[in-house]
């Protein structure tokens, strides 16, 4: 059985095929010195930029944040899953975050057939409907893995109404002969999934052992 957790199958060090960086979390900008908008003739204030560790929008960052911290029923919170699904299927474009240390693992993953029914290898749309075979956006939590059509693979639960019937849907982390390097090499991009969150078999097995156990994943396009 697979062993799921922060310390197992590589704890807090963290190598990967994928893109990967170790560098902590960004400050946000100061503000403006002597900013009043209460006074006439100051300028007004800066707001502080979106912080993001290296490599992941800002913007999708925060709502993941955001998605975790209004969710304290998630006792795992050193690992987040961030699918950024504005990038397309040939780039690494699922996060693996170290929240403690914003340490990055990037990741290919498949989108769903329904997603993307010209296959340019870019999703065009979300879909929570059953019978779609897209990809639906909103937070996820890790659940139970189980041995199926691709091996082992990994449950997960839908916390929004954009992705509540993942269980019903069977929406699973897995791995997939057309999530693998040499597809990208051939076609410049992944195959698609029936919605599922598809990888390279190497990719899938540490996905999974780093958010296993109950973590959080967010699944947004914001470009």
């Amino acid at each position: 059985m697979l062993r799921l957790g922060a310390a197992g199958a590589g704890g807090l060090l963290l190598t990967s095929a994928g893109r990967s960086t170790e560098l902590p979390l960004g400050k946000p900008s100061p503000f403006a010195m002597g900013s009043d908008p209460l006074r006439p003739g100051t300028a007004p204030a800066i707001m502080p930029a979106p912080s993001a560790p290296a490599g992941i929008n800002p913007a999708l960052f925060q709502r993941a944040k955001a998605a975790l911290d209004a969710r304290p029923f998630i006792r795992q919170r050193d690992f987040i899953g961030i699918a950024d699904f504005g990038i397309g299927s040939g780039d690494p474009r699922f996060h693996v975050v170290h929240l403690p240390s914003g340490q990055v693992e990037t990741f290919r993953v498949a989108h769903g057939s329904g997603s993307d029914p010209a296959h340019t290898g870019f999703l065009d749309h979300f879909s929570n409907r059953p019978g779609s075979e897209a990809t639906s956006n909103g937070a996820y939590m890790t659940a139970d893995t189980y041995h199926g059509k691709y091996g082992l693979s990994m449950k997960v639960h839908g916390l929004d109404w954009t992705n509540n019937n993942a269980m019903a849907r069977a929406i699973v982390i897995h791995n997939a002969w057309y999530a693998e390097p040499d597809m990208v090499a051939q076609h410049g991009k992944l195959g698609r999934s029936q919605g599922c969150f598809a990888f390279s078999r190497a990719d899938q097995w540490k996905v999974m052992n780093r958010l296993g156990g109950g973590r959080l994943i967010y699944a947004d396009k914001l470009a």
